[in-house]
């Protein structure tokens, strides 16, 4: 199984899409408070910060509590509508887990969304531990997140791989000391990506298995040359 223990993964962007969910309850509450819908691309780029950072900006001195509670009303359903496993999500933790390896997610969504998306999607099952910014004083890309999950297994850090999509992750992996996998399916481009320097970028999560049973790290490097 390699040197690698714990596989630590982002869940939007990474393991599961649901920006057409969130692009849904965000414009919900746009239409609700009376402001211009946003378009597609613009949420897509705003997600991944926890969803009270995602509706700020753009609330042009509209009370964020009662934004959010329309928010998070509207996206209960929208995510069970809405949100998908990214292609052989299902069979990489099935295969991880066979293997031994242990599994943990580390989101900056809260945990009540979060785990309505592992139970609706059916991946809960593979998980050893579940954490969401929400349970922390500080979301990623503070390393607080990833160092309380590497804590409660015991494992060493050259021994974790964290797996996420975003700049914010590449950074959060860094500033944790972890070794930092990319995956481009999320809401950062490659240029970003790559001046984050992560410590590989691949395409799509199903690349991610191979490599991991082989040696226990990520060898395919062949978008990160």
């Amino acid at each position: 199984m390699g040197n690698i223990k714990l596989i630590i993964f982002d869940l939007d962007g990474t393991l599961v899409d649901a920006y057409a969910a969130i692009e849904s309850s965000f414009n919900h509450v746009m239409r609700k408070l009376g402001l211009k819908p946003k378009n597609a691309s613009l949420i897509r780029r705003a997600v991944g910060w926890g969803d009270a950072n995602l509706l700020k900006p753009y609330l042009e001195g509209y009370n964020l509590r009662r934004a959010l509670s329309i928010y998070r009303r509207h996206h209960e359903h929208s995510l069970l509508k809405q949100s998908r496993l990214y292609p052989a999500v299902r069979p990489l933790l099935r295969k991880l887990k066979a293997r031994g390896y242990k599994l943990a997610v580390a989101s900056n969504r809260p945990t009540r969304f979060s785990l309505i998306l592992l139970r609706h999607l059916r991946i809960i099952e593979f998980f050893d531990y579940v954490l969401c910014a929400d349970k922390l004083k500080r979301g990623k890309p503070h390393p607080g997140i990833l160092n309380k999950i590497i804590r409660k297994f015991g494992v060493k850090k050259p021994r974790v791989l964290y797996v996420g999509d975003m700049v914010i992750d590449a950074q959060a992996g860094r500033n944790s000391g972890v070794k930092t996998v990319i995956v481009t399916t999320g809401s950062s481009s490659l240029g970003e990506i790559k001046r984050e320097q992560p410590f590989k970028i691949i395409p799509r999560i199903s690349r991610l298995y191979g490599s991991v049973l082989r040696q226990g790290i990520i060898l395919d490097s062949r978008i990160n040359r």
